[in-house]
């Protein structure tokens, strides 16, 4: 890095310390709030990834959020204003066609982030981000986001390995929906979501389950009695309960373990 370069990092690290410094001095509850962003790093495993002084300076820029249940986070044909990195709860990833059937092709808990579409400079795309499990959340701006991507070398990396592990999901994610049986489908989904909630039971419905998996009510609530009947899951009134586990993995298609050998390159990462 040059010198006018280094000098320029050096400004703007010395600028951001004296901001955090007068924003406790100014906000008794700003040091509160660096305790619980401290805290959150350990739980989103692209940001425990992060060497502790590249998250000094990113930290900054954090800000804790609330994901409620079904609110939406990205349009597509907008551009994003924010990234997010799920602590706990679950963002559904999803195309919408024209007569406003909605597909999910992916889902971001606590082991990545939202970010991946602007890593490969898709400023605007056709993506919409809905929150499908409530919880919480660290957002940066998008465009901190990218400044950050410059300077932190660390972050760039684990951003990068997540993007690849995504891209992996993606294919995967392309060809069960053209190969396997709704049944399958349907209990590798349940498999994911009981691995990113973190509990047996979750929230939802089989309206949303179905729109998920792009395929009819009808559909998913026979996939979902079946499973039920099987003894490996309880539904009622709009919430999940996993009962039999192995008998759940067993039942789902062979992408589940694929899409987990994949994730298990994250956990390869370093952790701080």
């Amino acid at each position: 890095m040059s010198e006018a370069a280094l000098s320029i990092k050096n400004r703007r690290v010395t600028v951001r310390l004296l901001r955090c410094v007068m924003n406790v001095m100014l906000n008794p509850q700003a040091e509160n709030e660096t305790d619980e962003l401290s805290s959150a790093q350990s739980e989103n495993l692209i940001l425990a990834a992060i060497p502790p002084h590249e998250y000094e300076a990113i930290r900054e820029f954090l800000e804790p959020y609330p994901l409620r249940m079904r609110e939406s986070l990205g349009e597509p044909g907008e551009s994003p204003e924010w990234v997010y990195f799920p602590v706990n709860g679950i963002v559904s990833v999803l195309t919408v066609l024209e007569n406003g059937m909605m597909i999910e092709f992916a889902t971001v808990g606590r082991e990545g982030t939202t970010g991946v579409p602007l890593v490969v400079g898709l400023d605007e795309s056709n993506l919409t981000l809905i929150s499908q499990m409530p919880g919480t959340a660290l957002r940066i701006r998008a465009q901190d986001f990218r400044e950050q991507l410059k300077y932190c070398a660390g972050f760039a990396e684990a951003i990068r390995c997540y993007s690849g592990v995504m891209f992996a999901l993606l294919a995967q994610s392309a060809a069960c929906n053209r190969a396997h049986h709704v049944d399958e489908r349907c209990a590798r989904w349940l498999l994911m979501t009981h691995d990113q909630a973190g509990g047996n039971d979750f929230p939802v419905t089989q309206e949303f389950l179905a729109q998920m998996l792009g395929v009819s009510r009808p559909g998913v609530a026979a996939s979902a009695a079946a499973l039920q009947k099987a003894g490996l899951v309880s539904y009622h009134r709009g919430e999940m309960t996993i009962v039999d586990r192995p008998g759940l993995e067993k039942a789902a298609c062979e992408c589940y373990e694929v899409i987990v050998h994949q994730f298990d390159r994250l956990r390869t990462l370093r952790h701080y």
